[in-house]
């Protein structure tokens, strides 16, 4: 599975962004995919997962009601609704697929290249 996501830029604290992320292989929606961030200096933490089949969906506390994850599966592709946001939400922004999901980076074998999302104060 190769992704590529898509959608980062510069928005001012309160707005929102939408990011995408297209995944390549007839076998994307046998894959849980996620979102994590990593912000300058700091570890990637995880922010979303959504799993393959009946769509259940996990956030951070930190986005949680803010952040909506999704996916639509004739598409191939997973979304990351971001209301809300806040200058701490700033970061590279990374889509990931992995056969069971969760909030760990150990249970995603594939990711993307990445989105710079900023939020200025």
């Amino acid at each position: 599975v190769q992704l590529q996501a898509s959608g980062g830029g510069l928005v001012q604290a309160g707005g929102s962004l939408r990011l995408s992320c297209a995944a390549s292989g007839r076998t994307f929606s046998s894959y849980a995919m996620g979102w994590f961030r990593q912000a300058p200096g700091k570890e990637r933490e995880f922010v979303a997962a959504i799993s393959w089949s009946i769509g259940s969906t996990y956030y951070a506390d930190s986005v949680k009601g803010r952040f909506a994850i999704s996916r639509d599966n004739a598409k191939n592709t997973v979304y990351l609704q971001m209301n809300s946001l806040k200058p701490e939400d700033t970061a590279v922004y990374y889509c990931a697929a992995g056969r069971y999901g969760g909030s760990a980076r150990n249970e995603y074998a594939y990711w993307g290249q990445g989105t710079l999302v900023t939020v200025s104060s």
